[in-house]
């Protein structure tokens, strides 16, 4: 008798995960304060959404996630990494808006060994040199989407181009990327103060300069700033404004009509047309009553990409190694539809032409217009040494 409970406990033993952890812990870095706060907003509650379509559960684990906020400073976000590595002992990392933030914790983190996920930043170097088999985009590497404007301005024969960017790790990626599908004549390359508000002098450099277009990468409140004092210049009638990462649902509420006709690229857009997308920006616009952007997006689609992995290990945390090869398969439902990895783990993914118009509630919105590029690798993957 007591050999058949033994044998029906050792059953039991060997069916359940060996290693399986009793909850999962996120760390999630985001700015939560200042001009920049709507960013993180869009960012926590999507990550905040996609833990409730998942019952409050990780790959079957109860889950919980810690938000911490950089204050759009690199010091203070690698001090909050810190302490959720050390003090809340997360079991994954992810957020991050800006490239100088990831740039300051991306080594403690990858050396600590968890898996670090950007929801956003995208910096050249992780792509390249420093990439690592935990870390993974849930974006894309930064030179890719002002890549996808330089080709399509570039298709449009269009020479004469006036480019501004505020100067940290980000802004040269996205002026490298531009340049490089863009072959036309550079009337000049100005790079503003992070944060910047006042544009007036950048503004009157331009009517100087009287360029044929104007390409601009001012995230958060500094597009915000730079677009309507733009408009109110009145040169966007005779120099038309491009961008990336500029216009977009967290900046139109507040930027108006001075948006209106302007052009961005993306490799997402609200009416991307699949249905895990649509399940997304209706429920998420169900919720919070506004329309989520690709920063909610990306942030959506890294709690679905952890949510994967911990079940492919059968909530064994310790398979670290079981993980990153579930994440590289890229068979999470993304937002963005069917993508693949590259061996950097930057996604390889389209990136769409959009325009500012108005949707049928007078509210303005984003509307892809056309693909400039269908799967799309980055510019960097054949520095990083993994295969």
């Amino acid at each position: 008798m007591k050999e058949h409970v033994f044998a029906g406990v050792l059953s039991l033993c060997m069916a359940a995960p060996a290693f399986a952890a009793d909850s999962v812990k996120i760390g999630f870095v985001t700015t939560l304060s200042g001009p920049a706060g709507v960013i993180g907003k869009h960012m926590k509650d999507a990550s905040e959404l996609a833990l409730g379509m998942l019952g409050g559960k990780v790959g079957g684990l109860p889950a919980q996630i810690v938000y911490g906020d950089d204050q759009f400073k690199p010091d203070v976000g690698r001090q909050v990494a810190d302490e959720m590595l050390k003090r809340d002992n997360v079991d994954f990392m992810t957020g991050y808006i800006w490239s100088n933030v990831l740039l300051a914790v991306y080594q403690p983190v990858i050396q600590s060994g968890k898996i670090l996920i950007s929801a956003n930043a995208g910096p050249h170097d992780i792509a390249g040199s420093q990439c690592a088999p935990n870390f993974f985009s849930a974006s894309w590497q930064n030179d890719q989407t002002p890549e996808a404007m330089g080709k399509f301005m570039d298709d449009q024969k269009m020479t004469d181009v006036y480019l501004i960017a505020p100067d940290y790790a980000a802004g040269r990626d996205m002026v490298s990327g531009f340049k490089r599908y863009f072959h036309g004549k550079v009337a000049a390359e100005v790079y503003t103060k992070p944060g910047q508000s006042d544009y007036q002098v950048e503004i009157s450099q331009v009517r100087d300069a009287n360029p044929k277009a104007l390409f601009v990468f001012l995230p958060g409140g500094m597009g915000i700033q730079f677009v309507k004092q733009y408009a109110q210049s009145g040169l966007r009638e005779t120099v038309p404004l491009y961008s990336a990462f500029t216009v977009d649902e967290t900046t139109l509420p507040a930027i108006g009509d001075a948006a209106e006709g302007n052009y961005e690229v993306g490799f997402w857009s609200p009416d991307l047309d699949n249905p895990r997308n649509k399940e997304f920006v209706g429920a998420f616009r169900a919720k919070y009553n506004y329309m989520p952007s690709y920063y909610a997006a990306q942030s959506f689609d890294a709690i679905a990409m952890i949510d994967t992995a911990v079940k492919a290990v059968k909530g064994d945390l310790a398979n670290r190694d079981g993980m990153i090869a579930e994440l590289a398969k890229a068979e999470f439902p993304s937002v963005r539809g069917k993508f693949r990895y590259n061996t950097n783990h930057f996604p390889i993914e389209n990136f769409y032409l959009l325009k500012i118009v108005k949707d049928g509630d007078g509210n303005y919105v984003r509307k892809i217009q056309q693909t400039v590029f269908a799967d799309h690798a980055d510019a960097y993957a054949g520095e990083c040494k993994m295969k």
